[in-house]
């Protein structure tokens, strides 16, 4: 675990997160309070555990274009995007969310994650003429609802950013920040609302794009060869990813929220485990799993843990069981 702490946990009544979280606030005395304060288009969140990445150098659009996901060709500075990195059978390695601000391409990606894509890069670059350089001891990542204020530092601003933007912000301002704090705990509940997938939390090493609804956001499907190009284009092609992303409700009644890792039953049977879960201002407690495509959509699912009761759960599809089939990915 990172020993990192955030200067954030020094305000009145921060608590701090765990597991891939921690090192910034999970909450600052009402993770629902904060929530609706976003929603209503105040405050900030602290994701200054997050990595924080730059590509640099004259070919860095072609280069990121050849060996990732989406298509950079082309993008225009102040462009937002999500990419992916797949290994050669198509399996999700990375993610990094990043925008080009004409000079440079600015990424974040999952706390912890920094180090080995950045080695993974650097294995890629042969003539290109590109540098790599980790700044997360030098930049942090800050989410703010709304749009972003003109002339201010990089910010990013795409599909999957829950209506507000994330700021590349250097670590000396983060202390200074204006407007009330809000933890991450109210963060992923209006994440999982949105229905948008973190590396490492909702998925496993066996996740590929198609499962997790990436294909909106984060895969493009008519650009050139890629590595692990060959299982999307093939599980797209045929309309039946093996597993899909869902969302689901959880029954209130119980007072636990269950955690990565637990599993998801029907009649009996595992059919998928749970990602992430949350306690949402509106609608209760809400988590995100992966389940076996087959399962009916309308079906209501069991969420069992040892040591704790069973929890009943209604599922929204966030990923259609024949995507790709009849279903196609806006580009």
């Amino acid at each position: 675990m990172s020993s990192y702490r955030s200067p954030l946990l020094d305000l009145p009544g921060a608590v701090q997160a765990d597991g891939l979280d921690a090192g910034v606030a999970a909450h600052y005395g009402s993770d629902l309070r904060e929530q609706r304060a976003l929603a209503a288009g105040s405050g900030f969140v602290d994701l200054s555990h997050r990595d924080v990445l730059t590509v640099a150098g004259p070919d860095r659009l072609t280069w990121l274009h050849a060996i990732t996901t989406q298509y950079f060709e082309g993008l225009k500075p102040g462009t937002s995007t999500t990419a992916l990195v797949l290994s050669p059978t198509g399996r999700v390695e990375h993610a990094m969310y990043g925008v080009d601000d004409s000079e440079t391409f600015w990424l974040h990606t999952e706390p912890g994650a920094g180090a080995a894509l950045m080695t993974w890069l650097n294995s890629m670059v042969f003539m290109s003429r590109v540098v790599i350089t980790d700044v997360t001891a030098e930049y942090a990542i800050v989410w703010r609802p709304g749009n972003a204020v003109a002339g201010g530092p990089v910010t990013r601003a795409a599909a999957d950013s829950l209506g507000g933007h994330e700021v590349f912000l250097p670590r000396a301002e983060l202390a200074g920040q204006e407007g009330p704090a809000a933890g991450v705990w109210a963060y992923e509940a209006l994440r999982i609302e949105a229905g948008a997938p973190r590396l490492g939390l909702d998925t496993d090493d066996k996740s590929i794009p198609n499962e997790l609804g990436w294909l909106n956001v984060a895969v493009h499907l008519e650009k050139g060869c890629y590595r692990g190009q060959e299982t999307v284009a093939r599980v797209h092609n045929l309309g039946r990813p093996p597993r899909r992303l869902v969302r689901l409700h959880l029954d209130g009644s119980v007072d636990h929220l269950p955690v990565h890792g637990n599993a998801v039953q029907l009649d009996g049977k595992t059919v998928g485990f749970i990602g992430s879960a949350a306690r949402h201002h509106e609608f209760g407690p809400i988590a995100l799993a992966l389940v076996k495509r087959s399962t009916a959509t309308d079906a209501v699912l069991q969420v069992v843990a040892e040591d704790q009761p069973t929890v009943m759960a209604t599922q929204e599809a966030l990923v259609d069981p024949e995507v790709g089939l009849h279903v196609r990915a806006r580009l």
